[in-house]
């Protein structure tokens, strides 16, 4: 829903909010949700990737089933360094998953283990660091 995804974004809910880090000079917008519409996770991205302008935007999401979401997006200007389907598999592994897929700049992916989803993003955060 809208309310959900202005949540996400502008921090509030029991998300806690969006949290902006510095990976070797990269804006990582990471998100962590709970319970949030699969359907909502690509809006979100792309009104992360519009916030920080330059970098690259992850939201995790543990569903009702206890099943994790993942979707990474990467702006324009990062895509010669950073491949969000990469990404976005190296997220889907610690959540217990294979494969996920989609393009260069937006990629999603899925596990059996959304209790690991805070940990999806650490490993994302690990592999733009190299």
């Amino acid at each position: 829903s809208e309310t959900r995804r202005k949540l996400a974004m502008g921090g509030g809910g029991e998300e806690g909010g969006p949290a902006i880090t510095e990976v070797n000079g990269t804006r990582y917008l990471r998100i962590l949700m709970t319970g949030a519409d699969p359907k909502d996770l690509k809006a979100i991205v792309d009104q992360g990737k519009t916030k920080i302008g330059s970098g690259v935007v992850a939201v995790a999401n543990m569903a009702a089933d206890g099943k994790g979401a993942l979707v990474v997006g990467v702006t324009a200007d990062l895509a010669d360094r950073f491949d969000a389907q990469k990404l976005v598999r190296t997220g889907v592994e610690t959540l217990g998953g294979k494969g996920g897929g989609g393009r260069s700049d937006m990629a999603q992916g899925g596990g059996p283990d959304g209790a690991k989803a805070e940990a999806a993003l650490d490993a994302i955060q690990a592999a733009m660091a190299g």
